[in-house]
């Protein structure tokens, strides 16, 4: 079974960037799954943030993180990195990682389509 764990979180200055690490055992990245990053800020929704198919590298990202938030994956560690850059107050959350199995990029980050979800970690950005 599919298992993802999480880490790189911590506090930092609005501005500033974070890299998370999501580190998958149980498939290989030479298997077709669909790696996603979600957030969940305090009283509000679990959102999608960006996913990575394992299958050609094909990416995508919500409206609000393109361009200042990179998703990539390194096949050799099955690991999937998300570099958060210039981060807002407003993005504190915890963070997670989840996998679905698939060849394409989830239809509008639906989370409700992965399968397997790591513990999260916690993003905190001051102001």
């Amino acid at each position: 079974e599919a298992q993802l764990a999480e880490s790189g979180g911590g506090v930092v200055q609005a501005g500033g960037s974070l890299r998370l690490s999501c580190v998958v055992s149980g498939f290989t990245f030479d298997e077709n799954w669909v790696i996603g990053w979600f957030r969940q800020a305090p009283g509000k929704e679990r959102e999608g943030v960006s996913e990575i198919a394992t299958y050609d590298g094909s990416t995508d990202y919500a409206d609000s993180v393109r361009g200042r938030f990179t998703i990539s994956s390194d096949h050799a560690k099955n690991t999937v990195y998300l570099q958060m850059n210039s981060l807002k107050p407003e993005e504190t959350a915890v963070y997670y990682c989840a996998a679905t199995i698939g060849t394409n990029v989830v239809v509008e980050l639906s989370e409700q389509e992965f399968n397997y979800w790591g513990q999260g970690t916690q993003v905190t950005v001051s102001s």
